[in-house]
């Protein structure tokens, strides 16, 4: 057995677990993150950031979901790995990191990190989502991938929309298979500000933020012409993010993602040796 060492942290109540695996000292990154994020067993958390080497940018950033799938982006963990890269790993705080949705850029102020995102792609404005419930229900959505699939639902009275029910079964909806998607219910509450509630893949859950999705919303609400350029989106947990980019008539592009990230503990976990 091993020691490695651990920090737990949150940027919107989105929480993770950061380890630097540069040395490939975790060898089963899958079966680590669904074993250390169990609640009340593990450490408990969103997902787990893996910083690894890289031969393009300054590292690798793996990304494993509490069920041990594995995602392509996460702007909420690109967050906490800059600060963490930077704090602890003694990186500038400009830094590029490869990832499964391609290289992201991360500047570090203090605890306000800004993340640039990969460029939106697979819009689509109307989706219409059929058979919900014994082929009696359906709805309009608006679909774009952000680093990775998201809907995107307007609606009104947030606090009262069944988020779990709705999304889970969206989320698994034939219509986005064999991936699945994300799923986020937004309500417009300003000319540049929006509320979010969303339901992510991985987690199986909702969430209280998602970076990914708060992304998505800003800029399906810009491209329907909801709110404008820079948006303010504010998440279950209360805190509010910001989202930049350039639109060039239904494209966006050079889309960044600014929000704080803390940390919380640090800890050590005992793995088998490789």
């Amino acid at each position: 057995m091993g020691d490695i060492t651990f920090h737990k942290m949150v940027a919107s109540g989105n929480d993770f677990v950061v380890i630097d695996n540069r040395k490939g000292v975790v060898a089963n990154a899958k079966q680590l993150a669904v074993k250390i994020c169990q609640p009340h067993f593990g450490v408990g958390a969103d997902g787990v950031l893996f910083i690894e080497p890289s031969r393009t940018s300054d590292f690798f950033l793996r990304i494993v979901n509490s069920d041990g799938s594995e995602a392509e982006a996460c702007g909420n963990g690109y967050r906490c790995v800059g600060l963490y890269a930077h704090q602890l790993l003694g990186f500038s705080k400009s830094m590029r990191a490869e990832t499964l949705a391609g290289e992201i850029g991360i500047e570090v102020n203090g605890s306000t990190i800004k993340a640039k995102m990969a460029n939106p792609s697979d819009y689509r404005e109307t989706v219409e989502i059929k058979d919900l419930k014994n082929g009696s229900k359906s709805l309009r959505a608006s679909f774009i991938n952000t680093g990775v699939p998201h809907v995107v639902i307007f609606a009104e009275g947030l606090d009262k929309m069944p988020v779990v029910e709705l999304g889970r079964v969206i989320r698994y909806h034939k219509a986005f298979q064999p991936k699945g998607t994300n799923v986020n219910f937004v309500e417009v509450t300003g000319k540049n500000e929006l509320s979010i509630r969303t339901y992510e893949r991985g987690v199986e859950d909702e969430t209280l933020a998602c970076g990914t999705g708060t992304v998505a919303s800003a800029v399906v609400s810009n491209l329907t012409d909801r709110v404008g350029i820079p948006v303010s989106v504010k998440t279950k947990s209360g805190e509010t993010l910001k989202v930049y980019f350039d639109r060039v008539k239904n494209e966006t592009r050079n889309v960044f993602l600014e929000g704080k990230a803390e940390f919380v503990f640090e800890g050590s976990l005992s793995i088998p040796s490789s």
